[in-house]
């Protein structure tokens, strides 16, 4: 399925995962739709695609706001959804507070966002939510992350059928390359990342580009629904 001319919204587009998303999908000749609560970061995004993309400012946590959203952006093919925060901490540790925080961010968010959209998705259209891989292999300290994540692969199972016949897909990753860790000291974050990798099949850890692909591949593969497309290396299997 050709990409060419589509519209593409991709909430959370202007860093990491994201960013690496909006260029995928616009070197597939997507029209592509960015939206992220900082003015600042879209911007940047903006310089860094040297394309040209549609931005908007997002707060994807507030209803009356992703509504407002999709009345302005209308009609659009695909909708991928990178964004929202989790909450690390040992169970009884973390304050509960915390946790709904990240409920709020990452799993309402996303279920927010989707609900909005569904009265502008063509009908052969899809929506990709993110989820991780704490969902199925959570560390010490990962439990809370662990649920939102399946709390969201749940929600993608039951509105597969639901929204049928748009698609709808989670895409899992692993430990990614990206900004979230640029608060590292650089020598604590590549020894974290070279440690880990060499754990791994693969050898490395992922970069941005390598998860960009799957949300590129569900867009695009009109007979993969209710899926949970799990890019992490190979880290479920050692």
């Amino acid at each position: 399925m050709s990409l060419k001319g589509k519209r593409v919204v991709v909430v959370g587009g202007t860093s990491g995962i994201g960013l690496a998303t909006a260029k995928a999908f616009l070197d597939e000749s997507a029209q592509v739709v960015i939206a992220s609560r900082s003015a600042s970061k879209l911007s940047d995004a903006q310089r860094t695609l040297q394309s040209h993309v549609e931005t908007h400012e997002l707060d994807f946590r507030n209803m009356d706001k992703v509504d407002d959203f999709f009345r302005k952006i209308g009609k659009l093919d695909h909708l991928v959804i990178t964004a929202g925060d989790g909450a690390m901490g040992v169970f009884n540790d973390l304050p509960v507070e915390n946790a709904r925080e990240a409920f709020d961010s990452k799993f309402w968010g996303q279920y927010i966002t989707a609900r909005a959209a569904i009265p502008y998705l063509i009908t052969d259209g899809s929506i990709t939510f993110t989820s991780g891989v704490y969902g199925r292999r959570p560390p010490k300290g990962a439990s809370t992350l662990a649920a939102i994540n399946s709390a969201i692969e749940g929600l993608v199972r039951g509105l597969a059928v639901d929204l049928a016949p748009i698609r709808v897909n989670v895409v899992s990753p692993g430990l990614v390359d990206t900004p979230i860790y640029a608060g590292m000291p650089a020598g604590q974050r590549e020894a974290m990342f070279s440690g880990i990798g060499q754990q791994l099949p693969v050898g490395r850890i992922a970069q941005p580009e390598d998860i960009a692909e799957s949300y590129v591949y569900l867009a695009k593969n009109g007979f993969t629904s209710g899926s949970v497309v799990l890019i992490d290396g190979g880290a479920h299997l050692v």
